[in-house]
């Protein structure tokens, strides 16, 4: 079947509110050498694409303006040199661009093949999260089977994923939330003890339920606002991987003393600027270590709700309000 000569996309024509975004029809991305085009059937919603709307979260250079950094659907061209895919497999793919559109091209070494099962919502939303989490909190900060992780946004994408992860590789999961309700869902999904920021310490909820000994990772979505006290939260030899600023980038009067004296490291990444080598090689051992958790049903994506296409100035309004418990997908089609 031959392809159609334009498409429908989510146009950014200046930086604002969620009101600035508006459809536009313009011409299919070729895809370049060592790519795939996909015909999009589900998108994710993520807090990047709020970012770069805002126009805090710019595009690489050679990327995609078009919003929108992970979908699923089938592909329909091969760039040259792609042998690992062929016309009419599903898959799921980080892209670096373009997301929010009827079809999208992406590098072959970000995509992946459905898990058995999915359909196009669920592996939709997967690439964004899984990417990051496997990133960060298992290859950077090392958390292994028997250790103890704090993960704040505990029923955002990403904490809904960690939580999930880390406990089915044998952590033990204290996870921040900010309501009761919220609470509860981070429990369900497999956290030791859910603590209500807006009304506990966590800091002090953490030294009682580790004996004062504190964890040995905490993953952190806030920043500079929880600086100081993840340092404090963390034991010996402990890690700090740091993955957003949504309380500042920029923390004043800080103590840097416990890293010192408790030998801690303090990392963070984002995924965006990742080379497709790197990018390459988290798509391997997601594959390889969590694609069979998701077959075999002890993990999954959270998914909140699913909205059309053309709701997607609703969607972005979800995600900026946090009242959601973990991923937001658009269908296409």
């Amino acid at each position: 079947m031959p392809l159609p000569a334009s498409m429908r996309y989510v146009d950014l024509p200046s930086f604002g509110e969620a009101g600035v975004m508006a459809f536009a029809t313009g011409p299919l991305p070729a895809p370049r050498p060592g790519e795939i085009l996909v015909r999009v059937e589900a998108a994710g919603v993520n807090r990047p694409d709020v970012a770069q709307r805002q126009g805090t979260y710019p595009a690489p250079k050679d990327a995609s303006p078009v919003l929108g950094l992970e979908i699923a659907g089938a592909v329909v061209a091969l760039g040259e040199g792609v042998t690992e895919f062929a016309v009419g497999d599903r898959v799921c793919a980080l892209a670096n661009g373009g997301g929010y559109a009827e079809y999208c091209a992406v590098p072959a070494g970000q995509a992946l093949p459905w898990p058995k099962g999915f359909d196009a919502v669920k592996a939709a939303a997967l690439p964004e999260t899984f990417f990051t989490v496997w990133a960060n909190l298992f290859q950077m900060a090392g958390l292994t089977e028997g250790e103890t992780v704090l993960i704040h946004g505990g029923t955002s994408g990403i904490g809904t994923t960690a939580i999930q992860l880390a406990k089915a590789f044998g952590a033990e999961v204290f996870a921040t939330a900010g309501s009761d309700e919220k609470c509860k869902a981070c429990v369900d999904l497999g956290a030791k003890r859910a603590i209500n920021y807006r009304t506990e310490d966590f800091v002090e909820v953490i030294k009682a339920e580790t004996a004062k000994r504190g964890v040995d990772v905490v993953l952190d979505m806030i920043g500079a606002a929880y600086f100081q006290k993840n340092l404090s939260c963390l034991a010996k030899d402990g890690c700090l991987s740091i993955i957003a600023f949504l309380g500042g980038a920029v923390a004043d009067k800080v103590d840097l003393g416990p890293i010192m004296v408790k030998r801690l490291t303090v990392t963070g990444s984002t995924m965006r600027p990742r080379t497709a080598d790197e990018k390459r090689g988290i798509r391997d051992e997601l594959v390889a270590e969590v694609w069979p958790l998701l077959e075999a049903g002890t993990v999954a994506p959270v998914i909140h709700t699913v909205l059309p296409f053309d709701a997607v100035v609703e969607a972005h309004r979800l995600m900026e309000s946090s009242q959601h418990i973990g991923k937001i997908v658009m269908t296409l089609g």
